[in-house]
């Protein structure tokens, strides 16, 4: 499991997560970002290319050495200037107040404290900066959200700890975030993995 988990897992969520279908997804997502970013759950880069060139600065967060060393074609190919911030979204490298918005996309699934990571990005993002969200997680209908949590277990060990039954609005609220756009939906696919929340707090 060890090798598997290391080595294997992360390419598996990467192809996963970096389908073509996504990519209007993370559009939405980092969509009008202005100034410096802070990025928890960084994976390949798959976002990198979609920054608007208001973004003037990336920090990013990602504790896979196998998906840093995926997102290095992309790295080198962004104007961005960017810096490497941690490991842990639930214990980053930067001071109080330091970044001018926040972004998270298909990584509060698999952080073992999700509510602690958001609360850690309210203390490096400054008064009045924002929060963009891309998740899947917790469907609205009783039958699939039975689904899910026959799932969930297994879920959890072949995708590097991810979960079906997290709620990510309720994430973003109980961790002192004000929702000022939210944008849920299932996408096409298996309903379990598929129902997508699109969120913006500041």
């Amino acid at each position: 499991m060890g090798i598997y988990r290391s080595f294997l897992a992360p390419r598996l969520v990467d192809l996963a997560c970096g389908s073509p279908a996504m990519a209007s997804w993370r559009v939405r997502c980092v969509e009008d970002l202005e100034g410096s970013v802070v990025e928890v759950g960084f994976g390949a880069g798959r976002n990198l290319p979609l920054y608007p060139a208001t973004v003037t600065s990336l920090v990013a967060v990602e504790p896979s050495p196998v998906m840093r060393q995926r997102a290095q074609p992309r790295l080198a190919q962004s104007p961005i200037p960017f810096t490497w911030g941690g490991l842990d979204g639930q214990k980053i490298d930067l001071p109080d107040d330091s970044c001018d918005a926040a972004v998270v996309t298909f990584s509060l699934c698999t952080i073992a404290d999700p509510r602690l990571a958001l609360r850690e990005l309210r203390r490096v993002v400054r008064p009045g900066g924002e929060l963009r969200v891309l998740e899947h997680g917790r469907a609205p209908d009783d039958r699939v959200l039975r689904w899910q949590r026959r799932l969930d277990g297994f879920e959890r060990r072949v995708a590097d700890g991810c979960s079906l039954i997290n709620d990510p609005v309720a994430c973003v609220q109980d961790s002192g975030w004000i929702l000022t756009s939210t944008y849920q939906r299932y996408v096409r696919g298996p309903k379990p993995w598929c129902y997508f929340s699109s969120l913006r707090a500041h």
